[in-house]
């Protein structure tokens, strides 16, 4: 990891946040997206404190030219981009007959759209490098359905083969690896975006009696799949809680 420079996004809580302090621990440049300007310095600050290198790039995924900005002040700081987290994601979760149609249009433009634009976005300097690592935060929801999740999943699972696509053209041709990983319940911030009330003490009920990942175990496992040698191309991590049995 040491001097490579990796883009995440949703860098302002959670599995994003916990990303960056692994991979600034372990000698990366983390430039940190999201919406929230004061999370981002919070945690920048908290990475050059501890020694880290960290760029603070507010950015909504949903719009290509934030992307934009983001690689241009990447490259203008850091001249490389060794790799892309598109972490950023929504769950509000809510069964179809109640028709959050609304909820069901933010998804896909955060959990599809965002990563298309990320990929986009880097894929030209990773090109022209001949190297680079693509990540994208895909779910165990992306392997099965489940009531209340038909289009959270549904979001998922077209991450889960948007990435299986990218590492099948861009790994063989250009050395760009690219990694699904999928985790179960994690500790985060996601299930707040749950306005459903119907689905909510059914979803949220059968949460709460778990333990659930916590999202440092997930940037171990975003860690894992970057630090592996030019030859290995971990395809999908799939990380569940122990006690969750769906």
């Amino acid at each position: 990891m040491k001097g490579k420079t990796i883009i995440i996004t949703g860098a302002s809580s959670g599995i994003g946040n916990a990303t960056a302090k692994k991979l600034s621990s372990e000698g990366a440049n983390v430039v940190l997206s999201a919406r929230r300007e004061d999370r981002l310095k919070s945690l920048a600050d908290e990475i050059t404190k501890s020694g880290g290198n960290a760029l603070v790039v507010v950015a909504d995924v949903t719009k290509k030219e934030d992307f934009k900005n983001v690689v241009d002040q990447t490259l203008e700081k850091y001249g490389s981009i060794d790799g892309l987290i598109n972490n950023a994601g929504l769950m509000p979760l809510s069964y179809v007959k109640n028709l959050h149609t609304d909820e069901w249009d933010t998804m896909v433009d955060v959990n599809i759209k965002g990563v298309l634009n990320g990929v986009s976005a880097v894929l030209p300097t990773m090109k022209k490098q001949k190297s680079g690592h693509i990540i994208n935060i895909s779910s165990s929801a992306g392997n099965k359905i489940y009531p209340g999740g038909a289009v959270y999943c549904a979001t998922k699972a077209a991450v889960k083969m948007f990435t299986e696509g990218l590492r099948m053209e861009l790994a063989p041709n250009f050395y760009i690896k690219a990694t699904s990983i999928e985790p179960g319940a994690v500790d985060t911030e996601l299930t707040d975006t749950i306005t459903d009330e119907e689905i909510k003490e059914d979803f949220v009920s059968q949460i709460q009696e778990l333990t659930p990942l916590e999202a440092e175990d997930i940037a171990n496992a975003i860690y894992y799949a970057l630090s592996q040698p030019k030859r290995a191309n971990i395809n999908e991590v799939y990380i569940m809680p122990t006690e969750q049995d769906k």
